[in-house]
């Protein structure tokens, strides 16, 4: 119960971000920005609590071989840099309800994705059936009874490439995390998100200047710190450690809860109404949940 209840915890959070991102759009930042502040932030963080407890050596630097450190590369890209780039590039060419519907499928990809290289993690019918359950409840919250959708190639591409981008950061998730601890695969996370980050500011070099935070006020310094300390820093950390104890599959179903947690914090912090079809689709995602993960 423990590793569920952080599953959901980190989830929460993450559902959160949302609203808080949006804010911070608001205040003049770009998604680029955020993204790398958030992660800079937490990737300073955590450099200086091992370099102070003394816990940085050479072979707790670099992988114990050049496929790993790809594979560390390659969970940068799609949990960091590119997740992040298509999913907040979408908001810019399509409906905000379109890139959630898209985006908050992922664990029924990822679960296909899974499903292919590990014949063991293969779902069953009732799996399968909890799986498009959850879907629906998703289709549910999100659209909130505006059945209207918007089709845009691009916008609708960017959401789908972030769709894959986290289904893959959750399959390569399964053989890293059987050889290095939650801390060493974060911090590697952080590192190569921030480095392939970078090829973005050479195409967008105006967006680099980052001179625009000294007109901020303090609520938005704190958002930022929000983000970098407890959305990037703490939640990476328990999602890695997560995936370890319950297994990519499971950790991944409970992403249908984010559009949950993100329409509660809409309601709390931006006066949005909780409408019927929340419910319904909250109680559509619940025991969709249930049903995916039994075996």
């Amino acid at each position: 119960m423990l590793y569920h209840l952080v599953a959901f915890l980190t989830i929460v959070v993450w559902g959160s971000t949302f609203v808080f991102t949006k804010m911070l759009l608001q205040a003049g930042l770009s998604a680029a920005q955020i993204f790398t502040l958030r992660f800079l932030i937490a990737y300073v963080l955590l450099m200086s609590s091992q370099l102070l407890t003394r816990r940085i050596s050479r072979s707790s630097l670099v992988c114990k071989n050049w496929r790993d450190e790809l594979l560390m590369v390659a969970l940068g890209v799609t949990g960091g840099s590119l997740y992040f780039l298509t999913e907040n590039e979408a908001l810019n060419y399509t409906t905000a309800t379109n890139t959630s519907l898209i985006v908050c499928s992922c664990p029924l990809v990822a679960s296909v994705l899974i499903g292919l290289f590990y014949r063991s993690e293969r779902m069953s019918r009732l799996q399968t059936l909890g799986a498009l359950m959850a879907v629906a409840g998703v289709a549910t919250v999100v659209l909130n009874g505006h059945f209207v959708l918007h089709l845009s190639p691009i916008g609708d591409s960017l959401a789908l490439g972030a769709n894959f981008c986290w289904a893959f950061y959750s399959l390569l998730m399964i053989p890293i995390g059987r050889s290095y601890d939650s801390v060493f695969i974060t911090r590697k996370v952080f590192f190569y998100g921030l480095l392939t980050i970078i090829p973005y500011y050479l195409w967008r070099p105006e967006e680099a200047d980052l001179s625009i935070l000294q007109s901020f006020d303090s609520s938005v310094i704190l958002n930022l710190l929000f983000l970098g300390c407890i959305a990037s820093l703490a939640c990476f950390l328990a999602w890695t450690w997560v995936i370890k104890k319950l297994g990519a599959m499971v950790a991944t179903n409970y992403v249908y809860l984010n559009p949950i947690a993100t329409i509660v914090f809409a309601w709390w912090l931006l006066s949005e109404q909780i409408t019927a079809y929340f419910l319904v689709g909250t109680v559509l995602i619940l025991v969709g949940m249930y049903l995916a993960d039994r075996r």
